[in-house]
């Protein structure tokens, strides 16, 4: 599908300029005053026998708990409930995260642990009677059990063993945005590795009506524990493809009418607020520090930067991810009024 041009101007009146330039230093989100240069775009160990393992080791083959999984006490992993599958259990720690896992419905929960003694009103209440009517097992257990479970992951009392978190397909992501009769509206994130940054961004995107969210397979923080209790469980409930390669990922968006825009603070990048973001979008967020890639730079249609008037020259990839979110919003809900 040929891709038009997005429905509004800038504010000079001129269509966003499509990228065709090489070779940026690479800048954190929102900094300014990068020198121009020109730009083109991109043409186109020794193996050891087995060993013996000692009693204390485990076969590499064997799948367990994720690498960042917390472990119980004296590293010790956390014992399966009954029910759960050999391969991988997540320990999701945090009321909100908890509670958003049963709600989503998405992943199975096999078990609660809740502290002995903790006030069962509010958010914890919702939590048990949710799990009463799901069947899930409560577990009362000495609040210092859950400390060693959740390691530096405030649990707020009760932890969660769940199924790892189920990533989708990209046409799984438009295909909702087809199902609501809306034009795409999706998040990459680019090397983005804090799982706190991650965390934050998808909050901000569920909240924000994002049809779902793009996370390369490596070199970035995956969809972790932690990162369900950053976004205060906002990602049970977005969709997330993980993608092996994302700048052939946004390539084949493009293919498909989806304008990539990527949120940058260097001297070409255009006013946020001067660009219409309301027609089919896939907005990038860089990694801390340096930003996007450089081919995925490339890749994208244009940049935008959030202006600065202060004293400090960038802003945090989450804080700035999410101003541009919130501008695309609006402009798409003034499309529809």
């Amino acid at each position: 599908m040929a891709r038009k041009e997005p429905p509004g101007r800038s504010r000079d009146g001129r269509r966003p300029a499509r990228r065709g330039e090489r070779g940026r230093r690479e800048r954190s989100p929102s900094a300014e005053g990068a020198t121009p240069s020109r730009r083109g775009r991109p043409a186109g160990g020794s193996q050891r026998g087995p060993r013996e393992r000692g009693p204390q080791e485990r076969d590499p083959r064997e799948r367990g708990p994720r690498r960042d999984a917390p472990r119980g006490d004296a590293g010790r992993e956390p014992q399966r409930p009954p029910g759960a599958p050999r391969a991988e259990i997540d320990v999701l720690a945090g009321r909100n995260a908890v509670r958003e896992a049963l709600r989503a419905g998405r992943r199975r929960v096999y078990r609660l642990a809740v502290a002995e003694g903790a006030r069962e009103a509010g958010v914890l209440a919702e939590i048990l009677e949710i799990a009463a009517a799901r069947g899930v097992e409560v577990r009362r257990v000495p609040k210092a059990d859950l400390d060693g479970l959740t390691d530096a992951l405030v649990h707020q009392g009760v932890v969660a063993y769940a199924a790892p978190y189920p990533y989708v397909d990209l046409d799984d992501i438009l295909a909702r945005a087809e199902e609501r009769g809306e034009p795409p509206f999706l998040l990459a994130l680019d090397s983005v590795q804090d799982p706190q940054n991650v965390g934050s961004l998808l909050r901000t995107a569920e909240a924000v009506g994002v049809h779902g969210a793009l996370v390369p397979e490596r070199r970035a923080a995956g969809i972790t524990p932690a990162v369900s209790r950053a976004s205060a469980g906002a990602v049970e409930h977005l969709p997330v493809a993980e993608v092996t390669n994302l700048v052939r990922a946004l390539e084949g968006l493009k293919e498909r009418g989806v304008w990539v825009v990527g949120i940058e603070g260097v001297a070409e990048a255009q006013d946020y607020g001067a660009v219409d973001l309301s027609m089919p979008l896939v907005l990038v967020v860089g990694g801390e520090g340096p930003g996007m890639r450089r081919l995925v730079r490339e890749t994208c249609d244009l940049l935008v930067r959030l202006p600065m008037r202060g004293e400090v020259t960038s802003l945090n990839v989450s804080v700035a991810g999410s101003v541009v979110l919130y501008r695309a919003w609006e402009a798409r809900a003034g499309q529809e009024t």
